[in-house]
Order: C-alpha cells, then structure tokens, then sequence
C-alpha cells in the first residue's frame, strides 16, 4: 500500500503537489487573505472550538453512528458492511458540518451576509440552516435543471428564510450555480462571505473544508479503534469530494487502509458522465487546478449524473493530488449503478440513501467479491433519499 510522502499539504499557497493554489481576480486576494489569517487564528482558538463542537453535538446531533449493514453484508456473503451515518444528520446530510463551522467564521469576521452554490440542494438547505442560526441573510444560487429535480429542498430554503436565485446559463446545474455566487462575491466582498459547499475552489477553501468535515473520518477511526481494529476499505462517492475527503483525510497516514473514491459515470464513460478524475486531464475552473472535464481546445465539458451532488465537471484538488500520488483509488458507478444501491439499500437495511451515496452502494457489487469474510469496509453515508423520491420514482416502480 501506497504511503504518502507529505500529508502535511496544502502549503503556504494552497498547492496539493501541482494541484490547488488560487487563480481568481485581484478583486478577492484580499478576501482570500483575510479568510486564510482568520481561519489560521480560529481553528486553533479555544472558545471557537468549543462553540462549534457544542452546536456540531446539540443542534447537528453529532457523533452520528457507524451502523453495521449486516442483511447487505448477508447478501453479499464478503466482508462485513459498515456505514458512516451522515444522513442522520440535522438536514438530512454531512453538509451542516462545514456550513455551522462556516457561517460561525463568517459571523467573527463580521460578514453578516452569505452567498452559497447548491446543486442537490442540501447544502443549500444547510447555508440557509445556519443562517438561521447565526442572524445572516443568505442567498443561495441554483441551476435551473436542479431547482426542477430538487424542488423539495428549493421550497425548504425558502421555508428558512434563504433567496434562492435560478441560473439559466450553461447547464444549468453546479458549475454555472458556482459561476454565479463567485460573480456576487466579487461584488459585495466587503460584506459577504462565499459559503463554499465542497473541498473546491481557491485556497483556503479545500483545506478548511476538508479539515470541517474531517470529523466524519475522526469518528469512524474512533469507532474502530475502541474494537482495537481498523477498517481494512473506505468508500465514498465523489462529486466535489468534501464527504470523501473528510471521511478518508483522518486515515491517510495508515497503510493497512484502503480508500476508494466512486464517481459518477452517467450514462457511461464512453457518453455523458461526470468522472472528471477518471476521464478528465488537469486544468482551472473556479480559482484552482485540478482534474477537469474538457475538450481538445480546454473548453469545459458538459458533467452528466443523475444525481445533481456528483453533477459537477471537475474535483477538489487534494482528490487530484490522492490520484496521482496513488494512495486513493478512483472508481466509477453509472446512474444504473446508483439506482441498484438505493434500491438495495433501501429494501435490505431499510434505509434510503441520497442518490449521491447511492453510486458508493452500487459500486459494492465490483468491490465485495475481492473481499473477505474476516475483512470490513465502510462506506460514507453522506446524505439520506428524500430529496430523490421524485427522480428514483422515474425509474423504480
């Protein structure tokens, strides 16, 4: 098993390796500044510490638990089946983790107004969610296509007082929402902090995220390590990657661990997908490098997913980084894939998973016969199905 040679990334500037750094406008290097010296002087401040792990405990219902799936792990007959139980958070998925932290940071810094980019809608619906909580007026930009597939969360951020702005360009999903809310921060930067909902974007935004949902990965290690064992698999889906890299980042310095990250393959790879590691080459989009999605002349490629977390063309970068440094496995599910998990999950454990999610359940179909019975894998649970009922009901009957 691969050992990573630095684990002690990003540095200085944001790099993972040749991945990170910041290409934005001069505009928001004094934002970006700002943020990097106030995230450095909080994460380690007492009192901020002790205010965010009180809310994550009594208001996100954090540590969420490691259930084992014993009727999936029965029908598989490999390895024993464990799942990180991030649907059980307050909203419904681990995007609570990063907006509370967030939109504490946004409160000390003064930044009594929050932009944010959703594509599921669950980090939208956990934006405004902290909203609330903090006293902040919260805009929330979404692809057209997404607001009509995920019209519950639409009308539940609203319900939390948060304005919802439609894109109408591009695909009119992540990307072209991410566009727009990096468009309004650079216009109201002096009193508007950029909620960012995954591991992506310019530094400091992969790292602070990364290390906000981290708790995920610090509980199930904890978990494990009261059996006096470790799991021997870790797999999560990866969209923009802040379930994964939170689930995976705790365990990066253990060998014995295997980590496999899941994209979505769409219709498949050889048509309309959103496998940016798998299919893509290293290039920018939204202030860092990493693995895109792109033509011959570098021009972004339209991603494709039925579920619109994973619809998203390229990654955050230490998941570039992680891929090329051989330490993380990179693997794909098609939405057929993602539609047998939920389908499987939901009839065997009783549990209804987030299409997201889904695809890491499909994929056990290809990793479980290489498993045994005396080993175990966990899979991240990042978001329960709700918000998916209408598009699964398109296809299972």
């Amino acid at each position: 098993m691969i050992k990573l040679k630095n684990s002690r990334l990003p540095d200085s500037k944001g790099h993972f390796g040749a991945f990170g750094g910041r290409y934005v406008p001069e505009t928001l290097m004094k934002a970006l500044d700002e943020l990097s010296a106030s995230y450095r002087n909080y994460k380690n401040d007492k009192n901020f510490k002790e205010e965010l792990t009180g809310l994550l405990r009594t208001y996100a219902g954090r540590p969420t638990p490691v259930y084992e799936a014993k009727n999936l792990t029965a029908w598989f007959k490999r390895a024993r089946i464990f799942l990180k139980r991030e649907d059980l958070c307050h909203t419904g998925a681990h995007k609570i983790n990063n907006t509370l932290a967030q939109g504490l940071l946004a409160k000390k810094l003064g930044k009594m107004r929050i932009v944010a980019e959703t594509g599921a809608g669950q980090h939208g619906v956990a934006s405004a969610t902290a909203a609330c909580v903090f006293g902040l007026k919260c805009v929330v930009y979404m692809g057209e296509e997404d607001i009509h597939r995920q019209a519950l969360n639409v009308y539940k951020m609203k319900l939390l007082g948060a304005e919802v702005r439609p894109v109408f360009s591009g695909s009119r999903t992540l990307k072209d929402a991410t566009n727009e809310a990096i468009r309004d921060w650079v216009t109201n930067v002096e009193t508007t902090h950029y909620l960012l909902g995954s591991a992506v974007g310019p530094h400091p935004y992969p790292m602070m995220v990364r290390d906000f949902q981290s708790i995920i990965g610090r509980e199930t290690r904890s978990f494990f390590q009261k059996k006096k064992t470790s799991p021997d698999y870790l797999v999560a889906c990866v969209g923009g990657g802040s379930n994964a890299i939170g689930f995976f980042h705790p365990f990066l310095n253990d060998p014995k661990v295997k980590m496999i990250g899941v994209e979505a393959a769409g219709s498949g790879l050889s048509k309309k997908h959103a496998a940016s590691l798998t299919k893509g080459r290293p290039g920018i989009l939204h202030g860092m490098k990493s693995y895109l999605l792109q033509n011959k002349d570098g021009q972004v490629e339209l991603a494709h997913s039925i579920s619109a977390g994973l619809d998203y063309p390229s990654v955050g970068p230490e998941h570039s980084y992680l891929k090329t440094s051989g330490r993380v496995k990179y693997e794909t599910a098609t939405d057929q894939d993602a539609l047998e998990g939920f389908k499987r999950l939901t009839r065997l454990e009783g549990i209804m998973p987030a299409l997201e999610p889904a695809h890491a359940i499909g994929f056990l179909k290809r990793l479980m016969p290489r498993t045994r019975p005396s080993e175990s894998v966990v899979v991240c649970l990042s978001g329960r199905g709700d918000k998916d009922i209408d598009t699964v009901r398109k296809y299972i009957q």
